[in-house]
């Protein structure tokens, strides 16, 4: 990344991304994945200071949170707006009412929403309703906000993302998918080792193939740890059993027997490999506590930089 004078207004070649929605990772371009990377390396190290005066986020989360509500909480603060909390379990989201009435009532109080949930056919029918943006915080589909942080992250190690390799192992799930889509914009190869039966859905992973073939990169499924782990930059990891399907975590722990990122892992990755996790963590089930502890880790780093890939975000989506 390169340094930027200081400055206190978005770059040109994110202000066509005001007003819109970030529903997926590949609802970025290339130039813009790229450009909000640059905008938090910015933010972060105070080159850039932008001022939203006075705007307001509403957060609507229909699951638990800890690094995305406290993040984007901040993040906002930062940015000289606000955060209102829309717990449904407080609020009339709570109790049914439908959502083309909520988005568009909540449209003329706040400027943006983040929306944590379970299915990504209720976030784009926010989308469709609301007039303002709408950020996916997570749903079972894709996880895009927490992928711009760890390609944040993935940068700061090796100063380029661009031309690495990236492993994660585990489920073929909400982050795997992110990591492939933005990967593959970044021109970063992205492997996914898992088991057979725990693959990501074949319609991200062609999606995602086809933009990797237009950046130069690849983006390919593997089903043995040791060849996914080889040479890689980075080794990343998440749980084995996501918010949702608690109840197949014994089935899952016995299927990805053999799948910890752990220090033997480590030692088949390039020499400078960083070890990743979205957290939460389980030591001794998807990740060892070498591992986790290791000089290898930027896990820590990793959890700050989704208040700083936020920021930027938010910058990018409000400031127009």
């Amino acid at each position: 990344m390169v340094s930027a004078a200081t400055s206190n207004a978005v770059p040109q070649s994110l202000r066509a991304l005001a007003g819109s929605d970030l529903l997926s990772s590949a609802d970025l371009s290339a130039e813009q994945t790229a450009a909000l990377l640059q905008l938090a390396a910015d933010l972060k190290a105070g080159r850039t200071l932008i001022d939203l005066g006075g705007k307001v986020l509403g957060l609507i989360f229909s699951k638990a949170s800890t690094r995305t509500r406290v993040s984007f909480t901040v993040a906002m603060a930062r940015l000289g707006g606000q955060t209102i909390d829309l717990n449904p379990q407080v609020s009339q989201v709570g109790r049914g009412e439908p959502v083309a009435d909520t988005a568009r009532v909540l449209s003329r109080y706040v400027d943006a929403l983040a929306i944590r949930t379970f299915g990504q056919d209720e976030l784009a029918e926010y989308a469709h309703w609301a007039s303002i943006p709408v950020i996916n915080a997570l749903t079972d589909l894709e996880h895009p906000c927490q992928a711009l942080a760890d390609y944040l992250t993935l940068a700061e190690a090796f100063g380029d993302a661009r031309g690495l390799t990236l492993t994660y192992l585990g489920d073929g799930n909400n982050v795997a998918h992110s990591l492939m889509l933005c990967g593959a914009l970044l021109g970063v190869n992205v492997r996914i080792g898992c088991p057979a039966g725990y693959a990501p859905d074949p319609q991200v992973l062609e999606h995602a193939q086809q933009l990797a073939a237009a950046q130069g990169c690849t983006v390919s499924v593997l089903h043995e740890p040791l060849a996914a782990v080889r040479g890689a930059h980075a080794l990343y990891t998440d749980v084995w059993a996501s918010m949702g399907q608690e109840q197949e975590k014994a089935e899952r722990e016995r299927a990805f027997a053999g799948w910890c990122l752990n220090e033997e892992l480590i030692a088949e990755a390039d020499s400078r490999a960083i070890v990743l996790h979205c957290l939460p963590a389980y030591r001794g089930l998807e990740i060892s506590a070498g591992a986790m502890e290791g000089s290898a880790s930027r896990i820590f780093d990793q959890a700050e930089n989704r208040l700083h890939a936020q920021q930027a975000l938010l910058a990018a989506l409000l400031a127009g």
